[in-house]
């Protein structure tokens, strides 16, 4: 190296340090390894300023199959109309949602997703059911989770600052949201009517 300029050093140590495999990601104990492989796409949205709810809304038009849907608050008229007519077209759209929300949210449009014909069931095994998911078409080449801090609400749209992440594309990950959403699909019960 002594033929090599200082700097031309310098870069190929660094390229060295950098070239060298990242250790494996360890897992603290008690946490199941759910490191997912990156693929499809991301977009991120923020309210006030952006319109999570017409993304929302799309994207249950555009499901071909299924809606399964986790909620904590739900009062946005417009994203019930969305699943329920999904419903109405033939797409499997199923609601999970928090007991305490149902009852202490006089606008909620629970009841009202209930009586379109969308099957809901309640998770009362928990203090705070607080999911906020939609897994969207998950056997298909392109599925859809729809995650974040957004509440299906209209508080979430214009008067919080919150949160919406669609991701499309990553079977991977549409699989991990399935599976959660399916355990708990099997402890919560239909909503009384």
């Amino acid at each position: 190296m002594k033929n090599i300029p200082r700097h031309a050093q310098l870069f190929l140590c660094l390229a060295l340090l950098f070239a060298t495999p990242a250790p494996a990601f360890e897992q603290p104990q008690g946490i199941r390894n759910r490191a997912v492989a990156v693929s499809g796409t991301l977009q991120v949205l923020f309210t006030p300023e952006d319109d999570a709810t017409t993304l929302i809304r799309q994207a249950i038009y555009d499901a071909r199959t299924q809606v399964l849907v986790q909620a904590y608050s739900f009062t946005s008229k417009p994203i019930a109309e969305a699943l329920i007519n999904a419903r109405r077209r033939g797409v499997d759209v199923q609601v999970i949602t928090d007991a305490e929300q149902i009852l202490r949210m006089e606008r909620s449009k629970v009841p009202t997703v209930a009586a379109g014909g969308v099957p809901v069931f309640v998770d009362s095994r928990h203090d705070s059911a607080h999911n906020k998911v939609m897994v969207i078409d998950a056997g298909s080449a392109s599925p859809v989770v729809i995650t974040g801090s957004f509440n299906f609400t209209h508080a979430a749209q214009f008067r919080n600052a919150e949160n919406l992440l669609v991701f499309r594309g990553n079977r991977e990950l549409t699989a991990a949201y399935l599976d959660n959403w399916r355990r708990h699909r099997e402890h919560s019960q239909p909503l009384a009517k």
